[in-house]
């Protein structure tokens, strides 16, 4: 059975929630807050909080210098490209790791999770090399398949563990049906495993659009994303927090509005599932 909950239990797990999730996103609150300040308001000391003369400058500035669209376009292109590639990898992958699991299945999984334990720096050189040798330098082809390679483990665990859960004698059933490899990760695996192929692609796009060093050092111009463009106003002339932080805003407000719009339709997804 399950456990009562006092309401005033539930009020303090409720005010704990609220507190952390403030904490987690005040840095985000601020660089929204310094973005709309002077430069002279920013690195004001004591900080303005919310009573200062707000302005549009910074946004006016940022983007007369720089051409924002291309460098969200080249995000977009490199976050998706990156997830859909490591999807059509990972999906297979899981799959066969935890339906048709062998002696080494669990070596494998720790050594693809151990590959992320590697400093990036230490695999930048030969990359870099490579990069040369085939033209892939300042390339979205390049940096997506990089991408993809660094987060492929982060997918295939997530992938495996969701499929998992899933009862094998649906699987078995989908067989004695008649249904082959393609029709039962297509039409059976597939479907029953959407909240947790959502939550991998969430993630996936979220850390191929943070993503910094190697955006930094294998891109230069043609497909620089919107790290680059944040990092482009941290120049040796100075540091101009109130320019950066409206940067900053322009190249997270997509991920935001992502994450929200993403959250919004896997809990209606999960409580459709529920109802239905």
């Amino acid at each position: 059975m399950a456990r009562a909950v006092t309401p005033q239990r539930k009020i303090i797990n409720t005010t704990v929630a609220w507190i952390v999730g403030l904490l987690i996103f005040f840095p985000i609150l601020w660089t929204i807050l310094t973005s709309f300040k002077t430069e002279a308001t920013a690195i004001a000391d004591p900080p303005v909080w919310f009573f200062f003369d707000w302005t549009l400058d910074n946004y006016r500035v940022v983007q007369a210098r720089s051409d924002y669209s291309r460098f969200l376009w080249n995000s977009i292109i490199i976050a998706g490209g990156s997830t859909f590639l490591g999807l059509l990898i990972a999906i297979p992958a899981a799959w066969s790791m935890a339906f048709v699991p062998s002696k080494r299945t669990k070596d494998i999984l720790l050594w693809m999770l151990s590959t992320k334990m590697l400093p990036a720096v230490g695999v930048l050189y030969p990359i870099y090399l490579i990069f040369i040798k085939f033209g892939l330098l300042d390339t979205r082809i390049g940096l997506t398949v990089v991408l993809m390679f660094i987060n492929l483990p982060i997918m295939v665990w997530m992938l495996y563990t969701y499929f998992k859960e899933i009862p094998g004698e649906i699987l078995e059933a989908a067989r004695m049906d008649g249904a082959g490899l393609r029709e039962e990760i297509l039409y059976v695996l597939t479907p029953m495993a959407i909240p947790g192929i959502a939550s991998t692609v969430l993630l996936n796009v979220i850390l191929a659009w943070n993503e910094a060093f190697w955006t930094l050092n294998l891109t230069a111009a043609k497909a620089a994303p919107l790290t680059a463009f944040i990092a482009s106003y941290s120049s040796p002339e100075g540091l101009f927090y109130a320019k950066l932080s409206a940067a900053s805003t322009m190249a997270i407000a997509p991920i935001l509005i992502l994450g929200w719009f993403s959250q919004k339709q896997l809990v209606r997804g999960l409580t459709f599932g529920a109802v239905k």
